[in-house]
């Protein structure tokens, strides 16, 4: 009979950090933005604006509704969670304006350049202030980074 836990291990991924996981979905979006920049094709860019909605998205939904409740609680935040809250929801207009729309032109693009300064300055607060803050506290990243993951990877499977 063969041993369970040992069938779990190997098909169970190793708990990543909450911090960890923000952080990799914050490489993978930059990269998007930068493959954006770098194309003039429309059907491209298209694809790109489609994925980029759909990670920023889904990103600020877990962030929402599991990380920073969490952190807000643990470290009784007053400041950093409502001001990320408030970027996320600037970052939700712009979506609302290029989810969907054909890339027609320079204003499409102003919009998705403006769209990538937004999550660059919001992921520059996170990275700097608030993952060190809730590295340092009480908080169980590894647990939280699960329950992230996992949340994650249902609203990836609704939008599919």
């Amino acid at each position: 009979m063969p041993n369970t836990q040992a069938i779990l291990k190997k098909t169970t991924p190793a708990p990543i950090e909450a911090t960890a996981l923000l952080r990799a979905d914050h490489k993978h979006v930059s990269e998007l933005f930068a493959e954006y920049e770098a194309t003039d094709s429309v059907a491209k860019k298209k694809r790109l604006v489609a994925e980029i909605c759909t990670e920023l998205t889904v990103h600020a939904q877990v962030e929402e509704e599991i990380f920073y409740p969490a952190v807000k609680k643990a470290l009784k935040d007053k400041e950093l969670v409502p001001e990320a809250t408030v970027e996320h929801d600037s970052v939700k207009a712009l979506i609302a304006q290029v989810e969907g729309v054909e890339p027609d032109g320079e204003m499409f693009d102003a919009k998705i350049k403006v769209l990538s300064e937004f999550v660059k300055h919001h992921v520059k607060e996170e990275q700097g202030e608030m993952f060190p803050k809730a590295k340092n506290s009480s908080l169980d990243l590894k647990a939280l980074g699960a329950a992230m993951a996992a949340r994650k990877a249902e609203l990836l499977a609704e939008r599919a």
